[in-house]
């Protein structure tokens, strides 16, 4: 398992690095120079890219019910939503992520570094595509053109997806030209570390990216008419082609803060505190804790308890449903937060993933379901379970609060693969068997909202969802009850500010009367 470097990237985004090209040069200030190398750039994208979806992580796993708030406060897990829940999600990638992105590929270009030019679309794709599955229509056509225009209009979400798939495609053809055609080493050690912090310079793996991306979006059409007999044929051979194993997943490792950094440090971790304070101390929901415990009353499937119970969160957790207080304490260790933070999920120097191996393993099994071929689904299926338990089964510990956690054998994974918790063949399996693991597998991961929403939060598929109780009126009056769940984000409050027309004209075409009406319509995927 890697280990990637996220301090040097906090470092380099917060801002456009530069070296100056003649130190002699007495016209030239050395201490404000002018121009940077991608080298120096391109962590920067990277890292931001990461805290693009890290901070949507501070608001999605609440709507999918992996955790919920042990005292109800009318927040995200009771669906009141605000500007400021897209903020982090728009804003990280269009003025951090993307801007240094852009400033790769323009420097790339200029010298002819093939590498950056690959990466640096690749990272504006998995960016472009985050902001658009988490939002819907999005600028990206008369973005990025500064004081030309500082009110883009937002395009179609079909049609962003295409400019996705394009900068994925064009990111791929620079990553398989020779190292010869490259002007700069894609990772650079000396005299400090620059380039690919993410790969380290493994033109491979950048490859296997852009293809696991191509795979998911691919994947989100499934309630497209054309799905099961022309989009999952490619989807499962863009799934061949991509992670090979877990030590492909798009991760990035956080570090102790070292002065004068901030925040590297994990976002869902006790010294960030996100989920610690008066109004988002959380808990684990009793949907997640009925899947892992087989001795918790209503569980999915009784008696069985899952390996990675008190990995994922312990094995007292009793968890509870969304606007209903309740949940499980642990010691004074955390200043009384919650049982949240024994998760190895929460570990301060955990990682942050994006996508990963054992996801692209449930992909590859619902396409190979949707086209009538069982027996490749029901190996992915369970490829997809065992990736995941040995990921996390590694033992390790935590420092605050003191927490061990358990490894997870060969044996152990053989036994639950062998319950009833699991299908045990291809004619056993379904979509809820699928699902289900890779609710598990997603934990906490905004993705996971991607799989309700294309699945309309059935109740036959998500078997222990709860409506929350005092729900968001607006919502919880729809009349349709697919529509009584958020199925987007809501504009970010930068853009009602300071692009306001474009943000109503969105609101406008899809009906909407307000931004609580707004966030119950589907994105186009999700639509059939």
């Amino acid at each position: 398992m890697k280990k990637y470097i996220l301090a040097l990237g906090l470092l380099l985004g917060g801002g456009v690095l530069t070296s100056c090209e003649n130190f002699l040069d007495v016209n030239n200030d050395p201490n404000n120079p002018v121009d940077a190398s991608p080298n120096f750039l391109l962590p920067g994208a990277i890292s931001q890219a990461f805290q693009q979806q890290m901070f949507t992580s501070l608001t999605t796993p609440y709507i999918t019910q992996h955790i919920v708030r042990r005292t109800p406060v009318a927040g995200t897990d009771q669906f009141y939503l605000t500007t400021g829940n897209g903020n982090n999600t728009f804003n990280y990638f269009y003025f951090y992520s993307a801007g240094n992105a852009r400033e790769v590929l323009d420097a790339a270009q200029r010298e002819g570094s093939v590498y950056y030019t690959g990466a640096a679309k690749i990272v504006l794709a998995m960016g472009l595509a985050h902001v658009t599955d988490m939002m819907g229509d999005v600028p990206y056509s008369e973005a990025f053109r500064g004081a030309q225009n500082f009110t883009p209009k937002y395009d179609p979400q079909e049609q962003v997806y295409q400019s996705i798939s394009q900068l994925l495609d064009e990111g791929i053809a620079e990553m398989q030209k020779p190292a010869s055609a490259n002007f700069r080493p894609l990772y650079i050690t000396s005299p400090s570390v620059s380039g690919d912090i993410l790969y380290r310079g493994n033109t491979d793996r950048w490859i296997r990216l852009a293809k696991a991306l191509k795979a998911r979006q691919l994947h989100h059409l499934t309630k497209k008419g054309n799905y099961a007999g022309q989009i999952a044929p490619q989807v499962l051979q863009l799934v061949s082609e991509s992670f090979q194993s877990s030590a492909d997943d798009a991760q990035i490792q956080f570090i102790e803060a070292v002065a004068p950094l901030t925040g590297t440090t994990n976002i869902f971790g006790t010294t960030r505190a996100n989920f610690a304070t008066a109004t988002t101390s959380a808990t684990f929901s009793a949907n997640l804790i009925k899947y892992l415990n087989g001795n918790v009353a209503g569980a999915t499937y009784p008696g069985v308890v899952d390996p990675r119970l008190p990995i994922i969160a312990t094995p007292i957790s009793t968890g509870t449903d969304p606007g209903v207080a309740g949940g499980t304490p642990i010691s004074a260790a955390t200043g009384g937060a919650t049982d949240f933070y024994s998760s190895w999920y929460a570990r301060d120097l955990g990682y942050f993933e994006i996508i990963t191996f054992h996801e692209l393993k449930f992909i590859e099994a619902e396409a190979a379901l949707l086209t009538g071929d069982r027996e490749r689904a029901f190996r992915a299926y369970r490829e997809g379970i065992s990736a995941h338990m040995r990921k996390i089964g590694v033992g390790g510990s935590n420092a605050a609060p003191a927490v061990t956690f358990p490894t997870i054998s060969q044996a152990q994974i053989d036994a639950y693969l062998a319950s009833t918790a699991v299908a045990q063949n291809a004619a056993q399996l379904d979509l809820r068997r699928i699902l289900e693991q890779k609710y598990i597998s997603m934990f906490l991961n905004p993705e996971a909202w991607s799989d309700l929403r294309r699945n309309d939060f059935d109740p036959a598929l998500y078997v222990n969802l709860r409506y929350p109780a005092g729900a968001n009126p607006v919502l919880a009056s729809q009349p349709d009850y697919r529509n009584r769940w958020p199925r987007r984000l809501p504009p970010a409050l930068t853009e009602t500010q300071y692009n306001p027309q474009n943000v109503a004209a969105v609101l406008a075409a899809v009906g909407a009367s307000g931004t609580d009406d707004y966030i119950t319509k589907p994105v186009w995927w999700d639509q059939r």
